[in-house]
C-alpha cells in the first residue's frame, strides 16, 4: 500500500503545482483586466484612432465616427468585458508566462533551461516589433480598404468586427516576426545549418510572399509589402547568423580534433620510449 502511495504522490504533486500556477496566472489576469475595465474609454479611443478621431468627435458632438457602431442591448457591456479581458491577458503576459515557465523548468536540464531563456528573451522583442509595425500600418490599411467602398454607399463597421480585425493583424505580424528566432534556434540545437537555411532562398521568398498573401487580414498591397519585406530581410539575417554559428562550431571541432591528435601522438611517443628505458 505504501509503495502505491509513493507512485501516486508525484502525479498528485504535479497536479497541485499546476493548480497553483493556474491560480496565480488567473490572479494576474484578473488584476490587469480590472485595470483595462477602468481605462476602457481611453483604450477604445486609441483603438479607434485609425478609423477616426473619436476624442475630437466626442468633444465637438460630431457624427464623423458614425462608421463605428455597437449593436444590441448587451453589446456595450459585452464589448467592455471583451476589451478588459484582452487587455488583462496581454499586459499580464510576462507574469503568466513566468508561471508556465516555473511549472516546466524543473523537468529541463541546465542547457535546456539556458536555451529556453535565450529563446524567450529573443522572441519577446521580435513579437513586440511585429505588433508595433502592425499598429502603425493599420491606419494606412484601413484607408486603402475603405477606398473600395462605392461613393453611393456608407461603410458601417461593427466595433466587434473591427476589434477582431485589429487583433488578427497584430497577432499575424507578431508571430510572423518570430521566423528568424525559430530558424536560429533550430540552428543552435543542430537541426538546421546555415547553408540549409539559405540554399532554398528562392523557395523561401516565395513561401513568405504566399504566407503574407494568404493569411494577412488585409488585401491591400501596402500592408502585404510592409509585412513581406521585413520577413525576407529577417530570413536572410537569420541565415547569416546561422552561418556564423556554423563557422564557430567548425573551428571548435577543428581545434578539438587537433588537440586530440596531438595527445595521441604524445601517448605513442611515450609508449615507443618505454622499451629503450627497459633496455638501459
Amino acid at each position: 500500500m505504501a509503495r502505491d502511495d509513493r507512485s501516486v504522490m508525484p502525479l498528485l504533486e504535479h497536479i497541485r503545482e499546476f493548480r497553483k500556477r493556474i491560480l496565480r496566472a488567473s490572479f494576474f489576469i484578473l488584476i490587469f483586466s480590472a485595470i483595462g475595465w477602468a481605462y476602457y474609454n481611453q483604450i477604445i479611443t486609441t483603438l479607434s484612432a485609425p478609423v477616426c478621431d473619436l476624442k475630437a468627435a466626442q468633444l465637438t458632438g460630431s457624427k464623423q465616427c458614425g462608421a463605428l457602431y455597437i449593436s444590441g442591448v448587451l453589446g456595450p457591456l459585452n464589448l467592455q468585458i471583451k476589451v478588459s479581458i484582452l487587455v488583462g491577458v496581454i499586459i499580464s503576459a510576462p507574469f503568466w508566462l513566468y508561471q508556465l515557465w516555473a511549472f516546466v523548468a524543473p523537468a529541463l536540464h541546465p542547457k535546456e533551461k539556458r536555451n529556453s531563456i535565450l529563446f524567450i528573451s529573443a522572441a519577446t522583442p521580435f513579437f513586440a516589433l511585429g505588433a508595433t509595425l502592425a499598429y502603425y500600418i493599420l491606419p494606412l490599411a484601413i484607408k486603402v480598404l475603405f477606398g473600395f467602398t462605392p461613393s453611393s454607399l456608407s461603410n458601417l463597421v461593427k466595433f466587434d468586427d473591427y476589434l477582431d480585425f485589429v487583433l488578427r493583424l497584430i497577432l499575424i505580424f507578431g508571430f510572423a516576426f518570430e521566423l528568424p528566432v525559430f530558424l536560429v534556434a533550430l540552428n543552435l540545437v543542430g537541426v538546421l545549418t546555415g547553408k540549409s537555411i539559405l540554399k532554398p532562398w528562392r523557395l523561401a521568398v516565395f513561401g513568405i510572399t504566399f504566407f503574407v498573401a494568404a493569411f494577412s487580414p488585409t488585401a491591400d498591397p501596402l500592408s502585404m509589402a510592409a509585412l513581406a519585406a521585413p520577413l525576407i530581410i529577417l530570413y536572410f539575417g537569420a541565415g547569416g547568423i546561422a552561418l556564423l554559428v556554423d563557422r564557430r562550431r567548425a573551428k571548435k571541432a577543428a581545434s578539438f580534433s587537433d588537440e586530440e591528435a596531438s595527445s595521441i601522438e604524445n601517448a605513442q611517443a611515450i609508449d615507443d620510449a618505454k622499451p629503450l628505458e627497459n633496455d638501459v
